[in-house]
């Protein structure tokens, strides 16, 4: 059923793992938490089965376009997978603009202040803290944990995110995530990529001689346009940008 704005209400205990200070409910331990999922991003069709695909195996990857919502709510789909006791979850970001805002979102969909239960780290910038279970990061700040933490302890589940970019520290990552599975049986693996070519991310990660599952959610929500505009020669990159919004929001594009 749907309530408010088109959101899917799905309560959860959740247990912070933390210390308590013996004063009546402690919330920074126990704190109920609504997964608000709003039912217009294609991904929340997907919601059971992604749940079930995390609970059953150790990796997942996750196959949807940009627009689907995968970002921004795969990560409450692995705090909800894991259940009341689950631990930290850790979110890598190719950028950290989008490490930032993405964990900004999250808070506001979850109604926690950011730094809380959702928190996210960049260079120079750590907004968490030991309430924190949710961790949004550049995938720079995950290899650099690995030398102080080779095992990685600290994390329950971790989601690479736009995982079809191959960049340097997304395939180093992959890597030693690979090794690390073997380490840790209990780290659960999600792999979210926005291109159709899964198979090899799913062979790569093959579990007893098993390539992980492949879920693929619905595509993008909004259709997008490309508008090319033809280069001035005297006119520089700042210039170009200015142009083409003024085009933008001139509702030239429109027409």
């Amino acid at each position: 059923m749907c309530h408010g704005r088109g959101e899917i209400p799905i309560s959860q205990t959740r247990h912070t793992g933390l210390p308590s200070t013996g004063k009546g409910l402690d919330l920074a331990r126990h704190m109920t938490m609504q997964w608000n999922y709003p039912n217009e991003l294609p991904v929340v069709e997907m919601r059971e089965e992604i749940l079930a695909a995390i609970r059953e195996n150790p990796v997942v990857v996750v196959v949807s376009e940009t627009g689907s919502g995968k970002t921004t709510q795969l990560p409450k789909m692995v705090a909800e997978a894991l259940g009341e006791n689950g631990g930290r979850i850790g979110c890598t970001q190719p950028r950290r603009i989008a490490a930032a805002s993405v964990s900004k979102r999250v808070a506001e969909e979850l109604k926690v202040p950011l730094g809380s239960y959702v928190g996210y780290q960049v260079r120079f910038e750590d907004k968490t803290s030991r309430e924190t279970q949710i961790k949004f990061m550049t995938d720079g700040i995950l290899l650099a944990e690995t030398q102080g933490d080779r095992d990685l302890k600290q994390y329950e589940a971790l989601i690479i995110d736009e995982a079809h970019e191959r960049s340097l520290n997304i395939d180093f990552l992959l890597g030693y995530l690979k090794r690390l599975l073997g380490r840790r049986k209990d780290l659960k693996l999600i792999i979210s990529s926005a291109t159709l070519d899964a198979g090899a991310f799913a062979e790569f990660f093959s579990h007893a001689g098993n390539p992980a599952p492949v879920i693929e959610a619905p595509g993008r929500m909004f259709p997008v346009t490309e508008f090319f505009l033809p280069p001035f020669d005297d006119e520089d990159l700042p210039q170009h940008v200015s142009r083409a919004v003024d085009y933008l929001a001139d509702g030239r594009a429109k027409r």
